[in-house]
């Protein structure tokens, strides 16, 4: 005899539909937030190969589908120029963001890998200390009073351009206690401010309190250079005041050849760095721009300056996480190749100075440097034959791993520089 199936009482039945909906609606959530995140890591802009198809390589899991109608689109078997439409779905289904294509022909530039030396004077004067003095009413400081702050960059005083420590004084002395305006630039932003200079008690001089600078010099690494246009890339990030931790604010710059004569080996909490020693031989060329981005310019011989390999230089979509290699000086003047593993790549860093996140695996370079040290920015990253990089920065509590930015935003700066 068959048996008949014991129909589920209402109230189950109305829980287990409550549940399903509760797990429908969770999975949703979840899956609405992480297009959010995809979404957010997206950039706005793609630049592809002229007759290419946009593919991420960080991102395999995510295809762009047909550009939008209407548009002029560099697409796989097309050789037209121009820019379009084209939407990024999960899996080829989900749509995630609409971004934009612009053809673009690849770039080719000399990879370097050599140290080199900056010398930079300021347009302007940077402040980078206080100091009260002792006058006849007791302490005072006028700048501080003025409301000058550490990184302000002093650009005039009592209308009198300022390019140095010996200009301000001039103003200064010359007021002999009478207020004085100043000009300065904080943040981008030009302000004024008045400042009466105090009679110091002991040498009778005429002081404002404030300590300035109005130079500065360094090592580095220069990651490229373009041949077709005689510029110059290095570094990966500003040239900063190294008591204010300002960008210094270049009125005209040279760089000149370096050569690393020691190693200070880095370890957790102690960054090591290169150590380098000035030629004295003539100036490889002028320095336009000191930026986030690095240091760029002009050099007076492009061919004779630097010799390395010609790369083409990757878009940022063409890197992705997986093992690549960088070109160093830790030695001498001769650039050599290390092992690393470039671990994450996002392409919608904050600070472009963060784009990639690169691991030393080199055995040979581990055991001399500790890793990653200062000296090193700008060294470029190479990954399948294209350079997609450069080394910013180390990170203090693991010296074998560091930061990078994308080649692709150096050479931008670089046709802008």
């Amino acid at each position: 005899m068959e048996k008949e199936g014991i129909p589920m009482p209402e109230h189950a039945a109305r829980r287990f539909v409550r549940r399903m909906l509760g797990v429908l609606a969770l999975t949703g959530a979840l899956l609405a937030t992480a297009l959010l995140g995809l979404r957010a890591a997206l950039p706005d802009t793609f630049y592809i190969e002229p007759g290419g198809t946009l593919t991420l390589a960080a991102m395999p899991f995510l295809q762009a589908g047909e550009p939008s109608r209407g548009s002029t689109a560099a697409v796989s078997g097309s050789s037209e120029t121009g820019s379009a439409n084209q939407t990024l779905r999960l899996c080829g289904m989900l749509p995630v963001k609409t971004v934009r294509t612009v053809a673009s022909a690849t770039r080719t530039v000399t990879v370097s890998g050599g140290p080199f030396g900056v010398k930079m004077f300021a347009d302007g004067a940077l402040v980078v200390a206080f100091s009260d003095q002792l006058t006849a009413l007791g302490t005072e400081n006028p700048a501080k009073e003025a409301g000058l702050r550490l990184g302000d960059v002093i650009v005039s005083a009592a209308g009198q351009a300022i390019h140095g420590n010996e200009e301000l004084s001039m103003a200064i002395t010359s007021a002999e206690g009478d207020p004085i305006e100043v000009v300065f630039s904080r943040d981008g932003v030009q302000q004024t401010c008045t400042l009466t200079p105090v009679r110091d008690r002991d040498s009778g001089v005429w002081r404002a309190g404030v300590w300035v600078r109005d130079s500065s010099a360094g090592i580095g690494t220069l990651t490229f250079v373009d041949t077709e246009y005689g510029t110059f890339a290095g570094l990966g990030h500003a040239v900063s005041d190294s008591d204010t931790g300002a960008d210094f604010p270049l009125l005209s710059g040279e760089i000149v050849p370096v050569t690393i004569i020691g190693v200070q080996k880095g370890a957790a909490g102690a960054p090591g760095e290169l150590q380098g020693e000035f030629s004295g031989a003539a100036a490889l060329g002028t320095v336009s721009a000191n930026d986030a981005t690095g240091v760029y310019g002009t050099l007076q011989n492009p061919a004779a300056a630097v010799t390395g390999q010609v790369m083409p230089v990757a878009e940022i979509q063409q890197v992705a996480p997986g093992p690549a290699q960088i070109l160093t000086t830790i030695d001498g003047t001769a650039p050599q190749w290390y092992d690393v593993t470039i671990e994450r790549v996002n392409m919608t860093a904050g600070d472009p100075n963060r784009n990639l996140l690169i691991r030393v695996t080199d055995d040979r370079l581990l055991s001399v440097t500790g890793g990653i040290v200062q000296g090193m920015s700008g060294s470029p990253v190479v990954q399948n034959g294209t350079l997609v990089g450069a080394v910013t920065h180390v990170l203090v509590n693991d010296p074998t791993r560091g930061y990078g930015i994308f080649a692709a935003t150096m050479l931008e700066r670089a046709d802008a520089a």
